[in-house]
């Protein structure tokens, strides 16, 4: 069989039917244990389930399982009697042998001395939202009240949803695997609903739901990475006609969703000319080469434009991942978009980033320039910058001026300038494994989450690097405008970028000495408590929140904690030690662990989280 058609034949294999076949193995091994359906939740919680009919003519659900006196305190606080709870929704899929060789089963929770623990915690659970008190100075602070599961899709590989939550936003939630995006409606929180879901069919032009954008009005623009769920041509929602390679492939697109989560539009991210072949492999091959796989995404409503990340062609990360055959496949591009008409966004500009000194040095895989993960705006109304990172590079890169037809990017950041303070005996940024980037809502400050080099990702000498949250300077930058000369064009650069370009504000390494197990995502808490007793929006955070999980299939998986860090004044950040885990007792709240609110499906993965309240809580 040629190569081709073998990997076209893995594709179409079923994650399903692999599980099953595991399982089944598994079900042996435990002596035969028929495996049960589901699982009974706590004695003393009642599952209160929500039903939709899907597209399909199917149901598809939520179920909470709030714990008891949670809802209470809800209804008291909004009745005047104490502290409005503010709450930490985190999007987490359960960890079960898809994501573990059958060797390692015995690190799932459970014991092979007890058979249905260790083969209910290998089968598929339900994924779900693990509602966390957020309250400081609460009794219940990192306590989870409530675990809301979805079905009957499994194996979601529960992955992003929006960058910040607003009052009255629905939450849109993306699944890796299964291509479903799930709208929650958290207006009643602790207890969570579901408004809607968009299942593959209904997005044929795209797979691989990325990250999400909810606009001042509650719709949403999406990423979907992969390229359109049947290899073919396909046409868009006004017209457009573009061939892809099929499921996790290339071009991927945006859509735009309702606040029901209706299907509105799917824009084609790709090109009507040829993209660089050079740069911009697709396997396999396409007619008219692209690197359109966007990931990151932000929009500046204001200015008409949004921007969108070219990450990876997903095809080789997230199905029968193997050593990709070419760093080709990990992108270098950047999107911008014109929404002057935001029901109908359309490519203005594709831009590759420029190499930088290191390139060539090191495994081009790990070029400053490769997997340009993340994006994020400006917000002030007198900027137009923005920013993207890449995750195999290491590297910033900013552009003064999103709305120019033909944007100048530059580097402006390389990791290995503060690698040292994440980790002493690290020499380079390069592989870091970036994630979320953020800009604070005044422009002075750019978050950034790492996981860290796994070892010998650098050669086989390379031990590998600690992970970890950094706060980077960036009011210098900004303010220049489009007067800015910063750019990282010396091998002197990489460690002292000069003046007018970002510097270390404060670098917060997360899990000690573990090697790429630091945090991928995290999320800026936009909301204080005021003196009227009601939360509001704000422009200077006092926190953000880390979770410290990627995609096990991938080999990046991280430890599964989530995590509370502090901002001070000064910009200086700190671990929250009072947001413990209310098993462990240890700082960040584990998703390891044997038993939830929903029943005992042991290990979790937690991918994204938002600060969010109950919509009566908020002004």
């Amino acid at each position: 069989m040629s190569g081709g058609r073998h990997r076209r034949l893995l594709d179409r294999l079923s994650l399903r039917a692999k599980i099953a076949t595991v399982v089944a193995a598994l079900a042996v091994i435990a002596g035969g244990v028929v495996i049960p359906t589901a699982f009974s939740a706590q004695a003393d919680i009642v599952p209160q389930r929500q039903t939709i009919k899907g597209s399909d003519g199917k149901d598809y659900w939520v179920e909470n399982h709030v714990v008891p006196g949670a809802q209470q305190a809800s209804e008291d606080a909004a009745a005047g009697i104490g502290k409005r709870p503010e709450y930490l929704v985190v999007w987490a899929g359960d960890e079960n042998v898809a994501d573990t060789a059958v060797p390692q089963v015995k690190k799932l929770p459970g014991s092979l001395a007890k058979p249905l623990d260790a083969v209910r915690n290998a089968a598929p659970g339900p994924d779900f939202l693990a509602v966390i008190d957020a309250t400081k100075g609460s009794p219940a602070y990192g306590k989870v009240v409530n675990t809301a599961t979805v079905g009957p899709l499994v194996e979601n590989e529960p992955h992003h949803m929006q960058y910040a939550w607003h009052k009255g936003n629905t939450i849109f939630a993306g699944g890796l695997f299964s291509a479903a995006t799930y709208m929650f409606d958290v207006s009643k929180l602790p207890a969570v609903g579901l408004k809607g879901i968009s299942l593959p069919t209904q997005t044929a032009c795209g797979s691989v739901p990325d990250a999400f954008w909810v606009n001042k009005d509650g719709t949403a623009y999406g990423t979907y990475m992969g390229g359109p769920v049947a290899p073919g041509p396909c046409r868009y929602t006004h017209g457009e006609v573009r061939s892809g390679n099929g499921f996790a492939g290339s071009p991927g697109e945006v859509v735009k969703f309702a606040p029901n989560g209706d299907l509105i539009d799917q824009s084609p991210a790709a090109t009507t000319t040829p993209e660089d072949p050079q740069q911009c492999l697709d396997m396999p091959a396409l007619s008219s080469p692209t690197c359109a796989n966007p990931h990151g995404i932000q929009v500046r409503e204001d200015l008409k434009t949004m921007v969108t990340s070219d990450y990876a062609e997903p095809r080789n990360i997230i199905l029968d991942p193997v050593k990709a055959p070419s760093p080709q496949l990990r992108r270098t591009t950047l999107r911008t978009w014109d929404i002057s008409d935001p029901d109908h966004p359309v490519v203005r500009s594709v831009k590759y980033m420029p190499v930088g000194p290191r390139s060539g040095a090191e495994d081009p895989l790990h070029n400053e320039n490769r997997a340009m993960m993340e994006t994020t705006v400006t917000n002030q109304p007198a900027h137009k910058g923005a920013f993207t990172m890449s995750m195999q590079g290491g590297a910033i890169y900013y552009t003064p001026d999103i709305t120019a037809k033909d944007p100048v990017w530059r580097e402006v950041y390389d990791l290995t300038a503060l690698v040292k303070k994440l980790d002493p005996a690290a020499t380079s940024g390069a592989g870091l494994n970036g994630g979320w980037l953020q800009t604070s809502p005044d422009d002075t400050t750019l978050y950034h989450a790492v996981m860290g080099r796994q070892p010998g990702a650098l050669g086989k000498n390379d031990k590998g690097t600690a992970g970890g949250v950094i706060a980077l300077d960036i009011s210098k930058l900004v303010g220049a405008g489009t007067g800015t000369t910063c750019s990282i064009d010396t091998p002197a650069q990489e460690t002292d970028p000069g003046p007018g370009c970002p510097s270390a504000k404060s670098v917060l390494p997360i899990n000690g000495d573990e090697k790429a197990g630091g945090p991928h995502w995290g999320a800026l808490d936009n909301l204080a408590l005021g003196q009227d007793g009601f939360y509001h929006e704000t422009e200077q955070p006092q926190r953000l929140s880390t979770a410290n999980y990627f995609v096990s299939r991938t080999g990046l998986d991280g430890d599964h904690k989530v995590c509370m860090e502090d901002i001070a004044k000064n910009g200086q950040l700190s671990l929250d030690t009072d947001f413990k885990d209310e098993l462990t007792g240890e700082p960040c709240v584990d998703f390891n662990r044997a038993d939830w609110p929903h029943g005992p499906f042991g290990n979790a993965k937690p991918h994204s989280q938002l600060f969010v309240t109950a919509d009566g809580d908020v002004k």
